[in-house]
């Protein structure tokens, strides 16, 4: 009896370590990124020492950042871009999910499986064809085509949204039908105020893929005044050979400035955003 809480008391200070070790290993990168964020160097350039004797702190990098690039405007670009596909894509998202939950049609089944091995493939396999797509259309070199395509395939990521709609009761809307209402209206006024936790979920989502994404922009954008924050900061800090070295820290300030939005976003929803999630992940 006592040889076994041993052993589980030294299966658990094990688990522990691990824990902390791969939490420090977790931490320790965006630590760093902060620190170089705000570290002020004589030479502005990367770090030369990572604990010099004489440690300055201060905003020089942001001065810098705003002042010697467009970073502000790419900023802009990227926040027009990713407002726009968040509010497609979540429209899709949620009429696609609440048509295949409430409504019983021919080849329902075999279209869910369709769309659910669909949307397994990365986005970046069909760069190529949605590039020649767009070069046809005349729509490469503008912001359209990066909206275009981040919500194009927005109905492919319908199972999460579909499980929360396969948790509200039936018997409300037969309760609106039998009052007269349609499917639209018991959609709008009935079904969505009851959503609010995975419209939160699916918002963010929509949001955090075209604010990050960098495969797409790149193929897609040449244009240095559509850049988005991603490709900007890239190709700011390989512009040139001595860039990376002269703009290293510049480059960490607008990767905190990009992190910083996108935690305080989440954080702000975190609540809705876990009952969307757990909610949503029942089978139906």
């Amino acid at each position: 009896m006592r040889l076994g809480k041993v052993k589980k008391g030294f299966s658990n200070a094990l688990a522990y370590i691990t824990l902390a070790v791969l939490g420090v290993a977790w931490v320790l990168p965006i630590a760093y990124l902060v620190y170089t964020a705000f570290r002020v160097t004589p030479s502005t350039g990367i770090i030369n020492t990572l604990f010099p004797q004489e440690l300055r702190l201060g905003l020089d990098n942001f001065v810098r950042l705003t002042k010697d690039t467009m970073f502000l405007r790419w900023l802009g670009n990227t926040l027009l871009v990713a407002t726009c596909s968040c509010a497609l894509t979540t429209v899709f998202i949620l009429m696609v999910s609440y048509a295949l939950s409430r409504l019983r049609f021919a080849m329902r089944k075999p279209v869910m499986n369709v769309l659910l091995v669909l949307g397994m493939f990365p986005g970046f396999m069909s760069m190529i064809a949605v590039y020649f797509i767009l070069k046809a259309m005349g729509l490469t070199n503008s912001l359209l085509a990066l909206i275009l395509v981040y919500s194009g395939s927005a109905g492919l990521s319908y199972y999460i949204c579909k499980g929360f709609f396969d948790t509200i009761p039936h018997a409300m809307e037969e309760a609106a039908i039998l009052d007269g209402a349609n499917q639209p209206v018991i959609f709008w006024k009935i079904v969505l105020p009851l959503a609010k936790p995975i419209i939160v979920y699916t918002v963010l989502t929509s949001f955090i893929s075209p604010w990050c994404d960098f495969i797409f922009v790149n193929t897609i954008i040449s244009d240095r005044n559509l850049y988005t924050v991603s490709l900007g900061l890239y190709k700011m800090i390989n512009a040139e050979k001595n860039s990376f070295n002269d703009n290293f820290t510049v480059f960490c300030a607008g990767a905190f400035i990009v992190g910083a939005i996108i935690v305080t976003l989440f954080m702000s929803m975190q609540r809705y955003y876990v009952e969307g999630v757990t909610s949503g992940s029942v089978k139906g």
